[in-house]
């Protein structure tokens, strides 16, 4: 699961498991087995599974380890368990309800437009991925959490560096810079005192610096690593979910031409293409804290196991003709998770690729300038999103 051929196109291998059974063990090891569950029902099973922990630090604590990742980068919201868990997302979600996220709705459309508009400005060929899928939700985020513009550029690498397969290295360097940065800019924050955090212009991260120093129970660590969460999940998964579906739009004109006559289609192109080509193939780490059955296999207390939203969305008995894009399939897909763990940002990341493929819809003639089999994809088991992808189009 790390060849270029994988990275590529990860669903011929991901089938070939799931028809061997929904539930596969992948590796054996010193400390257990590793099971990837590709079935859907078995994966919505695994994602709401109270057994299945998260919580990372107990994991590792009696296992050695060269690595040197940085300790607000491993132990996030994500890799913790109730109530944890669920006090930590409690200071979180407000930002994200309905509607605190269509507040941002005029902000979201200003950047997409902007975009464009220097992509068309610049001539007829762009990067749909660099000009586009990037820079939209590292600016919303950016927005969001109160980044300063001339640091937006710097955490998106080590953001990207944070999921390179193969290069631990890289990846510790990375969660460093970016656990040390946002460090920082708390610091900084906090430091400018209460007449630039009050009023209109207030951020997600000034409001969570404010529930730390009012005593709402968040220690100064998980504030560290709950930013850090908040900008990377932010927009990595949403930068996937744009330039994947704009690849999937750029290749079916029928769908593409149905979508400009009739647009109030476009949030259930959405959620179809969140289905097609999830941003996530492979959901971060869950391991068995006590024995369970789960797809007919026999589960043991510590084995790892590995849900994949993106075998599970193309599961033929959850949606015939999985490997098609078709508007008005049941709902259910689990490319945002499913359970305790549900993606809280789901709705802007909803809300940012409805304005993204509205805005492209703008370009009738847009093309791809590279046939889709040479296209680069980013090498990460986790994420699922092309690092380029050239387009061409009438200035």
């Amino acid at each position: 699961m790390e060849s270029p051929e994988f990275f590529r196109d990860p669903y011929p291998l991901l089938a070939a498991l799931r028809e061997r059974g929904p539930v596969q063990r992948v590796r054996s090891g010193p400390h257990g087995a590793t099971w990837l569950v590709t079935g859907w029902a078995e994966a919505r099973t695994a994602m709401a599974e109270p057994r299945l922990s998260k919580d990372t630090a107990r994991y590792f604590a009696d296992k050695p380890s060269k690595r040197d990742l940085a300790p607000a980068v491993s132990t996030t919201m994500l890799a913790t368990d109730p109530p944890d868990h669920t006090r930590l997302r409690r200071l979180a979600v407000k930002a994200f309800t309905p509607a605190a996220v269509a507040r941002l709705e005029p902000r979201v459309a200003e950047i997409a437009d902007g975009l464009l508009d220097r992509m068309a400005a610049r001539g007829g060929t762009a990067d749909l991925i660099e000009d586009f899928a990037v820079p939209l939700p590292i600016e919303v985020i950016g927005d969001l959490l109160g980044v300063p513009r001339e640091d937006r550029a710097a955490l998106r690498g080590w953001s990207n560096d944070l999921f390179a397969a193969g290069a631990p290295d890289t990846i510790d360097t990375a969660s460093h810079a970016i656990s040390d940065y946002m460090t920082e800019l708390i610091a900084k924050k906090r430091a400018a005192g209460a007449e630039d955090a009050a009023g209109e212009g207030r951020d997600l991260l000034t409001d969570l610096i404010a529930a730390r120093d009012e005593g709402e129970r968040l220690s100064e660590f998980e504030l560290v690593s709950l930013a850090v969460l908040l900008v990377v999940a932010g927009h990595e998964t949403t930068t996937n979910l744009i330039g994947n579906g704009a690849l999937a739009l750029l290749q079916d004109d029928a769908l593409r031409t149905r979508l400009r006559q009739e647009p109030a289609l476009v949030p259930d192109a959405v959620e179809e293409l969140l289905r097609y080509d999830s941003p996530i193939t492979t959901a971060t780490f869950r391991y068995a804290a006590e024995p369970l059955p789960l797809g007919g296999a026999e589960i043991a207390a510590g084995d790892v196991v590995l849900v994949s939203p993106g075998a599970a969305n193309r599961d033929p008995a959850r949606f015939p003709d999985p490997d098609t894009v078709t508007l008005g399939r049941a709902a259910g897909h689990l490319s945002f998770g499913h359970g305790p763990h549900h993606c809280l940002g789901a709705p802007l990341a909803r809300l940012e690729a409805r304005i993204a493929f509205q805005a492209l819809l703008r370009f009738p003639d847009l093309r791809p300038a590279t046939p889709p089999a040479e296209l680069s994809w980013r090498h990460t088991r986790l994420m699922r999103g092309l690092t380029h992808l050239p387009v061409t189009f009438a200035a």
